[in-house]
């Protein structure tokens, strides 16, 4: 075989799975085209908070996508140290090690994997070019005000806005699991009285630092609740159910519980509404028609069916006037760094599900 034929073959392997345009195979740089992305040039990132869950998840996606180049994992506590001494699921993947550098003229995309109320901070504590693309996995900027210009990061409802955005807020988990639950309802104008809603998530959701109930012998065969009616998410839950709805008097009683398993997250919610099932719930399936990773399911989820993936599933039932629906996501992935790279892909006009064809844990 020669050259050329080898190089056509390979072009050929590269791109049988791709949808292209001719503007994406050579690159568009006209005017209308500011997140275009040419599929043969690599997203250059950068990852602040590297050492964390999220952080972790977050290289093992990246390494693994086929268009993304880590420049940086910036740890200042493991500054020098393997990658893999922290994240030791990574043994054989790569020989990255964390770092203190932060070269933000180097990378087309930072991600910030802090603790809540630190991405604030860092922001009037350091200067990031302005070309440079922001994914705040925290919740400093998930609530829209005056002066914030992070477009909320939940593909299913801001898709096009997130296209256009240089800033992004990545919802949080419970709040991911728990919208894409209920935003067909919204759409459908379904909620008008108080919605009763349950969720249980792993341990995982509370970070890595260890804490009195994230400890073995404490979680293990244990359940409880937390921050009944007052968790921090509802804000958020709120204002995307108000964007769909147009409005919204009810409220949202929220109780999390913590539960004895390491990572995913599901939720019920409890909507009083006498539209039929099979209307709701052809409303559900159309509302999701178009979005790669939220399926509507004809028969009842369980957790493992998400686990490991950046989907998220959904069932209906109704009983008498009262619509029960359940939702499961991994919290670390759809409710976290899966949906912050679907987030990336669609930023900068990539295959959204591209780095995220994902097996889940089921067996």
């Amino acid at each position: 075989m020669n050259l050329a034929s080898q190089i056509v073959g390979s072009l050929f392997i590269a791109t049988r799975h791709m949808t292209l345009t001719p503007s994406q195979l050579v690159g568009d740089n006209s005017s209308n085209s500011s997140n275009s992305f040419n599929y043969f040039k690599m997203i250059k990132i950068g990852i602040l908070g590297a050492a964390g869950y999220t952080g972790g998840e977050l290289i093992r996606l990246l390494i693994n996508h086929p268009q993304a180049e880590i420049v940086f994992a910036n740890s200042e506590s493991n500054a020098g140290n393997p990658v893999t001494d922290v994240h030791e699921g990574l043994y054989g993947d790569t020989d990255m090690c964390f770092t203190s550098d932060m070269p933000f003229d180097k990378v087309d995309v930072v991600f910030f994997c802090f603790g809540h109320g630190k991405s604030r901070q860092f922001l009037q504590e350091h200067n990031i070019p302005a070309n440079v693309k922001i994914i705040d996995l925290a919740q400093d900027f998930r609530l829209a005000e005056p002066g914030n210009d992070y477009v909320y990061g939940l593909p299913e409802i801001n898709r096009d806005k997130i296209a256009k955005a240089n800033h992004v807020a990545n919802p949080g988990c419970f709040a991911t699991c728990i919208q894409l639950g209920l935003l067909p309802a919204a759409a459908m104008k379904l909620i008008n009285g108080d919605v009763a809603v349950n969720a249980i998530t792993g341990s995982t959701g509370a970070g890595q630092k260890p804490g009195a109930t994230t400890h073995f012998s404490w979680r293990n065969n244990n359940l409880s609740i937390y921050k009944a009616f007052s968790h921090q998410h509802v804000p958020e839950i709120r204002q995307s159910l108000t964007q769909v709805q147009g409005s919204l008097d009810a409220a949202i009683d929220f109780i999390p519980y913590r539960g004895d398993f390491a990572r995913g997250i599901f939720a019920t919610c409890v909507v009083k509404t006498d539209a039929p099932a099979d209307e709701i719930i052809e409303g559900y399936k159309s509302f999701y028609k178009d979005a790669p990773f939220t399926h509507y399911v004809d028969k009842a989820i369980d957790l493992k069916q998400v686990v490991n993936t950046n989907k998220c599933l959904v069932h209906c039932d109704k009983f008498g006037n009262k619509l029960l629906i359940t939702s499961c996501i991994d919290n670390l992935l759809k409710g976290a760094v899966g949906q912050a790279v679907q987030n990336m892909n669609i930023m900068f006009g990539i295959d959204e599900t591209e780095g995220l064809r994902l097996k889940p844990t089921a067996f």
